[in-house]
């Protein structure tokens, strides 16, 4: 049996406006009377990066491309998007069951697996010895990309493009592949974008469904 890929319109997950369609998940905000690490400003998506936690999709998605538009508006420093998003802070009491695509500032593209796993090429020189790989705390879960300066200067708009289909992972930035994974062990969940302690801003947060079907 053959399979074609099609793609269907892009879906903006960010309207410019409001965050409509997304959930605030910040723990300290359980218990302080804490402001939101997220807003909009200017019409754009603003993550503050502190207190620390997540902006997070109601909607679940499998099989589609994610584009990102994004920027430290100010000091370098630490955020990601997390893809196939579940149960809720089941890391550090904080992120959801996911496999995270690393933005922080000369890292980007980097996987970190967050109670999920993925597989990449050249393993271990890239993940570490196999006998501390894990998916928990204390584990190694960091997987390094594959290219460096692939990134726009500080202050430069960066476009990243996440690829999920069944259970591959691939990763763009300003047009080049800077990761790629297969063996995931979720195929579908929801998305993430994380308040990590810097400010980052986002312009877009696009993505476009790829429809398998038969011949």
């Amino acid at each position: 049996m053959l399979f074609s890929l099609g793609e269907t319109a892009a879906q903006e997950l960010f309207n410019g406006n409001d965050l409509k369609g997304w959930l605030v998940d910040v723990p300290r905000m359980d218990t302080s009377d804490v402001p939101s690490p997220f807003k909009v400003r200017d019409g754009m998506l603003v993550s503050m990066g502190e207190p620390r936690g997540h902006l997070i999709t109601h909607e679940s998605y499998s099989d589609y491309r994610l584009e990102v538009e994004y920027r430290f508006a100010g000091e370098p420093g630490n955020c990601g998007v997390l893809v196939h998003a579940s149960t809720p802070r089941s890391l550090y009491g904080m992120f959801p069951k996911s496999l995270e695509v690393q933005m922080m500032h000369e890292n980007a593209g980097d996987f970190w697996c967050i109670v999920e796993d993925v597989a990449v090429p050249d393993m271990v020189n890239r993940r570490g010895a196999p006998e501390e790989w894990g998916i928990t705390e204390g584990k190694k879960r960091r997987i390094l990309n594959l290219t460096d300066g692939s990134e726009s200067k500080l202050g430069d708009w960066n476009t990243m493009k996440i690829e999920c289909l069944g259970d591959a992972l691939k990763v763009w930035v300003n047009g080049d592949m800077v990761n790629a994974g297969h063996d995931c062990t979720a195929r579908e969940g929801r998305i993430a974008l994380q308040a990590e302690g810097a400010e980052v801003e986002f312009r877009r947060v696009s993505l476009t469904p790829i429809d398998k079907f038969s011949e």
